[in-house]
């Protein structure tokens, strides 16, 4: 056989959502947000229905309670009308409750922004939900005492 009759075959599965990543101090947020969703789609045992945001196996008003942190996850959907459209399946690892929530709602805009970028990117864009926040914690520098900051303290005499 010769290299031109070896046609390698590959098998190209359509997904049936968009995938898009949100970071924020340590946590890494990956959301996947479903456009239409098929009867048969569940996320561990829980089935996933349009409109459902899951975070780790758990609906978001279950894992990120309050008022206050649900007024701050939905704004992406608000302000640009597509609340109750979509389902979104978010896996989140790393950091704290904060760092956590501000993970998955710039996760949920990048996926929006991906899903139709000429109609929602200036939304998102002048509400600042696309841009990256940059701030991490300082590291612990040798001679400090075990603080990032702290100074030695001088002797008197």
């Amino acid at each position: 056989m010769t290299e031109e009759t070896q046609i390698k075959k590959t098998k190209t599965v359509k997904k049936d959502f968009i995938f898009a990543v949100g970071r924020r101090k340590s946590a890494v947020a990956r959301v996947r947000l479903y456009k239409s969703v098929k009867a048969d789609l569940a996320w561990g045992e829980v089935a996933v229905k349009k409109g459902d945001i899951l975070v780790n196996g758990k609906l978001i008003s279950e894992y990120f309670s309050g008022e206050v942190s649900k007024n701050l996850y939905l704004e992406p959907l608000k302000i640009t009308n597509t609340q109750s459209n979509f389902a979104f399946t978010i896996k989140v690892a790393g950091g704290g409750p904060a760092g956590q929530l501000d993970a998955v709602i710039a996760g949920i805009s990048n996926a929006l922004d991906t899903l139709d970028t000429e109609k929602h990117r200036p939304i998102l864009k002048k509400k600042g939900l696309l841009s990256h926040d940059s701030r991490v914690r300082q590291r612990r520098k040798v001679g400090m005492g075990g603080k990032s900051r702290r100074k030695r303290q001088s002797p008197k005499r």
